[in-house]
């Protein structure tokens, strides 16, 4: 599994209006909760963090993460390649997936479904909850993830030869974090204890 982390300063811009200076350490909290759920989930044997974050690197080492500093830094979809590579080079044999690193209520169980059903698929992406852009995406041994995420990605990737991945009852591997209503409704779900610690230094902001 490849985790992709920005350089915290630079994440999750679109939260500033409503986190203000404390987008970082919400977005370094979304990263560690995500990261510990894939973790627990069986179905994820490594995960391989790809980040210039040396606060980031750190802690998600800690967790058990792989971390790859020497992304090729010309945007998301090419860290993502550069740590779709390393993860095939670290199991030739075994698939290789990508996930959003704003997933703070990720379910180990729900994660496991998803890679469950994507297994026979080959190369397959599951949508994000309001179905424009995509939060995972997965290709078997021997191929490449070719990942096209940003904006409207789910088209991208249903272009690009992906299988649409349709499993129900997944939220919480759909929602991912952008905005203030998006963590209001992930903190519904029910985050990890690292976002729960950053949300509750916002109480009184009105997502």
């Amino acid at each position: 599994m490849v985790l992709p982390v920005k350089p915290l300063g630079l994440a999750k811009t679109r939260l500033a209006a409503f986190a203000g200076a404390h987008r970082p350490r919400l977005a370094l909290a979304f990263a560690l909760d995500t990261a510990a759920a894939a973790l627990a989930s069986p179905a994820v044997a490594r995960l391989v963090a790809v980040t210039r974050d040396p606060e980031a690197g750190a802690l998600l080492s800690a967790l058990g993460a792989v971390v790859v500093t020497d992304e090729p830094g010309t945007g998301l979809n090419a860290a993502l390649a550069h740590g779709a590579a390393h993860a095939a080079a670290l199991a030739p044999h075994s698939p290789v997936a990508t996930l959003s690193a704003d997933l703070p209520a990720l379910r180990p169980a729900e994660l496991t479904r998803v890679l469950a059903a994507a297994r026979p698929l080959g190369r397959a992406f599951l949508p994000d909850a309001p179905g424009l852009g995509t939060t995972l995406l997965t290709c078997p041994p021997g191929d490449t993830l070719r990942p096209a995420f940003g904006g409207r990605s789910r088209e991208r990737h249903a272009a690009g030869g992906a299988s649409e991945l349709r499993v129900a009852r997944v939220p919480s591997v759909r929602r991912d974090v952008d905005t203030g209503a998006d963590l209001r409704e992930a903190l519904a779900l029910g985050v990890g204890p690292h976002t729960a610690a950053a949300a509750a230094a916002l109480a009184g902001r009105r997502p």
